[in-house]
């Protein structure tokens, strides 16, 4: 039931994450949220809705497991450790913040539906 609950809080992040990028990269949510110009959100916008797709496609896998109940355990630890492993290439490239709002939380509901 953890599991679970933070497993949908990270979908639901995600879900945000994917408005962002798709939807509001070039609006001012999106300019004060990544700190942007207008000018590079504008340039940069289809590489962003792009990026955004990918954070859709993590929603639908997580959303699938959770679908799947415990027949879906392989399937929420295949996309938790996706939504971990893109959380510490996002602290690594482009800010630290990003380890503790993308992977943290994914690592959290990992290591509940382990030991949970």
């Amino acid at each position: 039931m953890i599991a679970n609950i933070l497993m949908v809080l990270v979908a639901l992040l995600h879900v945000y994450f994917m408005f962002l990028e798709m939807v509001a990269w070039d609006k001012p949510l999106g300019l004060k949220t990544f700190r942007l110009t207008q000018e590079f959100a504008s340039a940069s916008k289809a590489l962003a809705m792009n990026q955004g797709l990918y954070n859709g496609f993590l929603v639908a896998g997580l959303v699938w497991g959770l679908w799947l109940g415990d027949a879906g355990f392989a399937i929420k630890a295949f996309f938790l450790g996706c939504v971990i492993v893109a959380g510490i290439f996002g602290a690594l490239t482009v800010s630290r913040k990003i380890l503790y709002v993308q992977a943290a939380p994914a690592l959290l509901a990992l290591l509940a539906l382990i030991y949970l």
